[in-house]
């Protein structure tokens, strides 16, 4: 028998009633709980169970990231090995003076590793020379044209062009590709002074006579400049308009 049942038996009828009551309330105020009770511990695991569904998800991401990354160095590594191999293939076909095959492996070697690619342009420029001697002047320009393409900062490239420009007579491309030189490397006197001797066979004096000057700031004891400023000097004094004859003394009035 229950505490609470020994109580009531030693309780007189009102207090057993008020008891009864008592009892009666704290019952109710049970049952109306527990669903609350339920609710709360239901949310609870539902919350639970949410949060586990989404460490899963993320398990799974992290580990395919993972994988990816781990195949992506795994196959850039592999490229570097190729890039590595076909460089050294290049360099080799290069000693043998091969342009042909040393360009065709450093493009291999540069589509795999950008790193090679400045091997590639100066293969690029070594078969524009090559060809340049032969005579082949616009195979020459095509592969000097290449090498830019690759390595637009090199101002030897742009002379190694220039120059081939000038075999071609087409003064104006080379004018063009001597002052690249001279952006790029505008510290080289030797740019100023293939300019300068273009502005002169064009008859430009007054551009020859300025790259003159400039070249001559760079190195003022420069043989080819000061010849050349002294023959430009000629030239202008030549061109210059003559001096009108002083007037005529006014004729005396006879007396």
């Amino acid at each position: 028998m229950g505490l609470d049942r020994v109580n009531l038996l030693h309780q007189s009828p009102s207090q057993r009633s008020t008891s009864n009551n008592h009892l009666l309330r704290n019952r109710r105020e049970e049952l109306c709980l527990r669903p609350t009770i339920l609710g709360l511990s239901f949310e609870f695991s539902k919350k639970v169970n949410v949060q586990q569904e989404i460490m899963k998800k993320y398990s799974a991401l992290t580990l395919v990231a993972a994988l990816v990354f781990c195949l992506s160095q795994s196959v850039r590594a592999q490229a570097n090995k190729e890039a590595a191999k076909f460089a050294r293939e290049g360099a080799e076909a290069s000693k043998n003076q091969d342009w042909d095959k040393a360009i065709d492996l450093f493009r291999k070697a540069t589509d795999r590793d950008r790193k090679f690619a400045p091997s590639l342009a100066v293969a690029y420029q070594q078969r524009g020379f090559a060809a340049a001697n032969d005579q082949k002047f616009q195979d020459a320009i095509r592969d000097f044209g290449e090498a830019i393409k690759i390595n637009s900062r090199d101002a030897r490239i742009y002379e190694q062009r220039a120059a081939v420009e000038m075999k071609m007579n087409d003064s104006d491309k080379a004018l063009a590709d001597y002052s690249e030189a001279i952006k790029l490397s505008p510290e080289d006197v030797r740019y100023y002074l293939y300019r300068g001797y273009i502005y002169e066979t064009k008859g430009d004096v007054k551009n020859s006579m300025a790259d003159t000057e400039k070249a001559l700031k760079l190195d003022q004891h420069n043989a080819k400049a000061l010849s050349r400023k002294e023959r430009l000097q000629k030239i202008q004094s030549m061109n210059a308009p003559l001096t009108p004859p002083p007037p005529l003394p006014a004729a005396s009035k006879s007396p």
